[in-house]
């Protein structure tokens, strides 16, 4: 049973990673899913994802929730985090094993190269080979799903991917696994995030219907490029949003969305009440 599907009614997430503070990126996909929740009366969760905590940096998620509260984007609820949900993350692993769904792995990623995975290991560790990591068998064919801002898509998991990994070599669980499970934990109903996450979801649709999940609907949002077109990220030290100035900092936001600037506004308060009914405009024949 998941956490929150039984209040009904739509059901968001922000889900940053606390590698540092946001940037105005990561703020165009936390608007838009505040927005959508906000315009559909439901719930808007945070979620911060401090699995991969090599990259965890100290106290970033906390910046990151000043932050949004700077800017009066207030979340439903508590916030959880990955790191308190490994036993969670673990009970799913045993259930894909003991469903033969997973595999032990022994390739490196210098082996691999940047193609799909070969499925050197699918029936077995060639001798002399001891396992890294875990991987998820994929079937074979399209996965179609509807993307609210980018219409019908399909993508060939096996094609293009191949079986993908869930367990890492370094022991850490994989994003694409604790993401579906999280989501359906929480009741999620849909997923708000950059169009660079677009090519995660057929395998998480794989993943959701082999747990027995029923995958939220999706919504990819363009993403904010720097200078040389690169997407903006914590990688390529994009700096952080400034909160000393939110309605010009919301409006930047807004308009990367495709929306006008919201002139004469000078609470953020003020910011969300015009914004959010011209986003339920906008979006309403695209609910579904």
């Amino acid at each position: 049973m998941t956490r929150t599907s039984e209040q009904g009614g739509y059901v968001g997430r922000f889900a940053p990673s606390p590698s540092g503070p946001l940037h105005d990126g990561s703020l165009v996909a936390a608007m838009a899913g505040y927005l959508d929740a906000r315009a559909r009366n439901g719930q808007w969760l945070l979620r911060i994802e401090d699995i991969d905590t090599p990259r965890v940096v100290p106290n970033a998620d906390r910046v990151i929730m000043g932050q949004l509260d700077a800017l009066g984007m207030q979340w439903d609820g508590e916030p959880i985090w990955q790191s308190q949900r490994l036993i969670a993350y673990e009970s799913a692993f045993q259930y894909l094993l003991q469903s033969k769904l997973i595999y032990p792995c022994g390739c490196t990623r210098q082996e691999i190269g940047r193609g799909p995975y070969p499925g050197t290991c699918r029936n077995g560790l060639p001798a002399g080979r001891a396992a890294r990591a875990w991987r998820f068998r994929v079937h074979a064919g399209p996965v179609s799903f509807h993307d609210r801002w980018l219409g019908t898509q399909k993508q060939d998991v096996s094609r293009d991917i191949g079986d993908f990994i869930i367990k890492r070599a370094d022991g850490l669980w994989a994003y694409q696994l604790v993401v579906v499970i999280d989501d359906a934990w929480q009741g999620v109903t849909d997923i708000v995030r950059g169009v660079d996450l677009l090519s995660s979801t057929g395998r998480q649709i794989q993943l959701a219907e082999a747990l027995g999940y029923t995958y939220p609907r999706v919504m990819h949002v363009p993403l904010v490029l720097d200078e040389f077109g690169q997407k903006l990220s914590k990688q390529n030290h994009a700096q952080p949003f400034n909160c000393d100035q939110p309605i010009a900092t919301l409006n930047r936001a807004w308009q990367r969305l495709g929306f006008e600037q919201l002139s004469g506004i000078t609470t953020v308060q003020a910011f969300w009440a015009h914004a959010i009914p011209l986003w339920a405009a906008r979006f309403q024949h695209l609910i579904y």
